[in-house]
């Protein structure tokens, strides 16, 4: 498919082998859920979807040995990684070459697009959350991070909030591909939810945003 537009070619972010795991993982997760979801736009994607599922969370599946010093599973996780990456890469051009240069149906994909300059790459400050507000249907959370400049991806981090007003014990995690408001489920009514959220940027992850606590209903 060509495309003949004035101005400056969309192009993904493909520069993901310093990266590191937890965060590389964010971008596979977030192209893989933005191609999913939007099946109408990119119909005919050159890897099946299910197998690019499949190898991510194989590689994922790799993170525990890995801490653990385990050479056999070092080395099966650089595997599924370059693997993973392969498909991240030819699913990035098809999305380039599918979104007929309109950065909003490119962001859709949930791809990040690499900017026009180069610019020395800075640690980030957290992002914030704009709103968190009661979804369309019972259970269901709204929410919108901030855009935060030169971020290549999000994470959402949400729990039930500790009744002695500490921290959580245990966390929800999602990733994020962009700042477009997007819904949390499967929440239940009348509990008090925490939610924080952070970046990921090119020298690593931010810190957690402040938190934002709502009662589902």
């Amino acid at each position: 498919m060509t495309n003949t537009v004035k101005g400056k070619k969309i192009r993904a972010i493909y520069g993901v082998t310093r990266i590191p795991d937890g965060n590389l993982r964010v971008l596979f997760e977030a192209s893989l859920k933005g191609l999913a979801e939007h099946a109408a736009i990119y119909m005919a994607p050159p890897v099946e979807l299910p197998i690019y599922k499949a190898t991510i969370e194989a590689y994922e599946a790799t993170f525990p040995g890995v801490l653990d010093g385990s050479r056999n599973a070092i080395a099966l996780k650089n595997k599924l990684r370059q693997a993973a990456t392969r498909m991240y890469v030819e699913l990035a051009h098809y999305a380039e070459a599918h979104c007929n240069e309109d950065m909003p149906t490119f962001l859709l994909s949930g791809f990040l697009a690499a900017p026009n300059t180069k610019t020395p790459a800075a640690p980030l400050a957290p992002p914030t959350i704009g709103y968190v507000v009661h979804g369309p249907v019972s259970g269901q959370m709204k929410i919108k991070i901030n855009s935060l400049p030169k971020a290549l991806s999000y994470e959402l981090q949400h729990a039930p909030a500790a009744s002695d007003g500490g921290a959580p014990a245990s966390w929800t995690q999602e990733p994020i591909g962009s700042t477009k408001p997007f819904i949390i489920g499967n929440l239940t009514p009348g509990t008090v939810y925490t939610f924080q959220v952070r970046a990921c940027g090119r020298l690593g992850l931010t810190g957690w945003s402040d938190p934002v606590s709502r009662m589902a209903i």
